[in-house]
């Protein structure tokens, strides 16, 4: 996943420890994972979330 792997190297750029940006990483799946299973879409990697304000 390309989102995935760009904010693991962003943390550990910054030099946080490689553990840190795996938890990252795990919750932003997690997230993902949620949102797909909740919507009954299938994954989309161009999607891009719009708030209604």
């Amino acid at each position: 996943n390309k989102a995935c792997r760009e904010i693991f190297e962003r943390i550990t750029n910054k030099g946080k420890s490689k553990k840190l940006a795996l938890i990252a990483v795990s919750n932003k799946l997690l997230k993902q994972a949620f949102a797909i299973a909740k919507s009954g879409l299938p994954y989309d990697e161009t999607y891009v979330s719009v708030l209604s304000k």
